[in-house]
């Protein structure tokens, strides 16, 4: 990080703070702009993270996409390309100094549209195809949402500004180091926009059986390719990929909604329930009732946790 973003760095820090004043993920009145706050070391969070861009002003955070870490703090910024089911985990976070960040959608028609102003890419160097990666942040970047964060202070000026903001961040990520990743997710004829239409896929129609031959001619790519692919974009074979969903999903019914194992596990397309069970707990570590039970636990204390320091105020 320049000494300028350096500088800029407490700047960030107070906007969000000054924002998100309590613990919890905010959304903002700007369309696809969020904020979060964590005051303590979280525990692991199974969630889809979306197509985003990703800026941590204080604290450190971990994302596990299949068996990769992406590790990130202040001078780090995370790039997801596409929807990914991942666990993520704060690590570093104290009520002295909380995690702080903030999270911005990527909307790819407004990327297509910024890459044909743009015109051909300069001669590019060489990247991975992986959906996500964690690079360092410039202060440019900085710069633009330090200045799109000012705006919720400004919502009369917000409606005008937002959307310039917006492309200023979208040209500062296609004008540095990920620049390539972004340009092969908008272009329409990419192996990774093909990707991204087979995850998409994956993710309206998890609970169906899955026919690798049938999402490969979806997506006009052979079996053997998509299989590639799939797995250099995302860490995960399609079949993996489908399992995570439907892992996810389930536990949300069973937590959410309150439903039996049985019934979460045949809502998400498994047909035998001692198959749910293994998966789910080679996915979370223990069976379904005693993962839920303990989740429960710990949203209960920590929400009585939270009454006493309101009622001592």
């Amino acid at each position: 990080m320049k000494n300028g973003t350096l500088l800029r760095q407490q700047e960030l820090i107070d906007l969000i703070a000054s924002y998100a004043t309590e613990d919890g993920e905010h959304l903002t009145p700007i369309k696809g702009l969020m904020i979060n706050r964590l005051s303590t070391v979280g525990m692991p969070v199974c969630s889809a993270f979306k197509a985003s861009f990703g800026l941590v002003a204080q604290g450190t955070k971990e994302v596990v996409l299949g068996n990769e870490i992406y590790r990130y703090g202040g001078s780090d910024f995370l790039l997801t390309s596409l929807d990914l089911p991942v666990t993520s985990r704060v690590v570093d976070a104290t009520l002295e100094k909380p995690y702080l960040s903030v999270g911005f959608e990527i909307d790819f028609g407004k990327v297509a549209s910024l890459v044909q102003t743009l015109g051909p890419a300069p001669a590019e160097v060489e990247t991975s195809e992986r959906g996500m990666v964690v690079s360092q942040v410039t202060e440019e970047l900085v710069d633009a949402i330090i200045r799109l964060l000012r705006l919720l202070e400004r919502p009369q000026e917000a409606a005008m500004m937002a959307p310039l903001l917006e492309q200023e961040i979208l040209y500062r990520l296609l004008a540095g180091p990920q620049g390539a990743r972004l340009r092969r997710m908008a272009v329409t004829e990419s192996q990774s926009h093909q990707i991204s239409k087979a995850c998409a896929w994956l993710k309206e129609y998890y609970a169906l059986p899955l026919r690798i031959e049938e999402l490969a001619h979806r997506v006009s790519m052979s079996v053997s390719s998509l299989h590639h692919h799939f797995k250099a974009v995302t860490a995960m074979s399609p079949m993996q990929y489908q399992k995570r969903l439907r892992l996810q999903e389930a536990r949300r019914l069973m937590l959410e909604e309150k439903l039996d194992a049985g019934s979460a596990g045949h809502q998400v397309g498994y047909e035998s329930q001692s198959q749910f069970s293994r998966e789910y707990a080679r996915q979370y570590g223990e069976p379904p009732l005693r993962d839920v039970g303990r989740a429960r636990r710990s949203l209960f204390e920590r929400l009585a946790g939270d009454g006493e320091i309101l009622s001592e105020a």
